[in-house]
C-alpha cells in the first residue's frame, strides 16, 4: 500500500478502510459513522479523522486491519518427509521448496511459524510477520492446535479425561484442552487432540505415554485457521477473515 509521505496531517481514514480492500469508500464512511471503526484502541466516528497509515493501529468491528501490502500469510499443507526449515544444507526436502519457484515476489523473509516434525503431516503457518509469529508461538497465548492422531490399538475410556487433568512428561506437566475419540477399525483409533502446547513432538509423547504410539499424525487447525480440504504440498493465501482471526488470538 503506497501512500504519499509528504501528507503531514495523515490520510483519511475512509481512504485508508478502502485501499486496505475493507470496504468501499462510501461504504467505509458508513462503518465509521455507526462506531465500528477503532484507531489505536479509541472508537472513531467523524469522517473528518486523519491517520498515520504505516503505525496506526485499525480495527473494524474488532478485527484488526492490515495496512501493510509488503505482509503475507499463507496456509502450507506440510506432507510427510518434509522438514520445516526454509534451506536444508543437507539437501532432504524442506519447506523452502515449496516456497521457491512460486512466491519469491511477495515473500520476502517468509518463515515457518513454529514446526511440524518430519513424519507429522499438516497445516504450517508461513509469514513475514514477525510481530504475529511470535506472538503466535509464545506459550502464554495459548493458541490452540488441532491434530488427528491414528493409533495402535483401542484407546481406553479414561484417557482422555486424564489427559485433560493433566500429566507429567520428563520435561514437565502438560495438559490437553480437548480429546476426542473419532473413529475405530482394524486395531487403530483415531483420535482428535486440541492442545495449545507447543513443545516438541508433545502429541507423540503423550499417545507414547498413555501406550499407544503414533502411526500417523496431521495437524488440522491452528487456531481458526482450518487445512481443510487443502492437498498436501500446497499453498494458498490466507484471507482477510483469517489472518483477523490470528490478531485476535494473540490480542494484536
Amino acid at each position: 500500500m503506497t501512500y504519499d509521505s509528504q501528507q503531514p496531517e495523515g490520510v483519511r481514514l475512509q481512504k485508508v478502510l478502502s485501499k486496505a480492500g475493507i470496504a468501499s469508500r462510501r461504504a467505509a464512511e458508513d462503518l465509521i459513522v455507526r462506531g465500528r471503526v477503532s484507531v489505536d484502541g479509541k472508537v472513531v466516528t467523524e469522517l473528518g479523522r486523519r491517520v498515520d497509515p504505516v503505525n496506526a493501529v485499525i480495527h473494524v468491528d474488532g478485527t484488526r486491519v492490515n495496512l501493510r501490502e509488503d505482509l503475507i500469510y499463507l496456509a502450507f499443507n506440510k506432507p510427510k518427509g518434509v522438514h520445516s526449515t526454509m534451506l536444508d544444507e543437507r539437501e532432504r526436502p524442506c519447506v523452502g521448496d515449496y516456497i521457491r519457484g512460486r512466491y519469491e515476489d511477495v515473500t520476502g523473509g517468509v518463515f515457518h511459524v513454529g514446526r511440524l516434525d518430519v513424519d507429522t503431516e499438516g497445516l504450517l503457518l508461513l509469514t513475514n510477520d514477525g510481530d504475529l509469529s511470535h506472538r503466535l508461538m509464545h506459550p502464554s497465548y495459548r493458541v490452540l492446535k488441532t491434530y488427528l492422531a491414528e493409533v495402535e490399538g483401542t484407546v481406553a475410556r479414561g484417557i482422555g479425561k486424564e489427559f485433560k487433568s493433566g500429566i507429567t512428561l520428563d520435561d514437565g506437566p502438560v495438559k490437553v484442552d480437548e480429546f476426542r475419540v473419532k473413529d475405530m477399525h482394524a486395531g487403530n483409533t483415531l483420535i482428535e487432540i486440541v492442545i495449545h502446547e507447543g513443545r516438541k513432538h508433545i502429541v507423540r509423547r503423550l499417545m507414547d505415554y498413555a501406550g499407544y504410539p503414533v502411526r500417523k499424525l496431521v495437524r488440522t487447525a491452528v487456531g481458526d485457521i482450518q487445512l481443510g480440504s487443502q492437498r498436501p504440498g500446497t499453498i494458498r493465501v490466507l484471507n482477510k477473515g483469517e489472518v483477523g482471526s490470528l490478531y485476535r488470538a494473540v490480542d494484536m
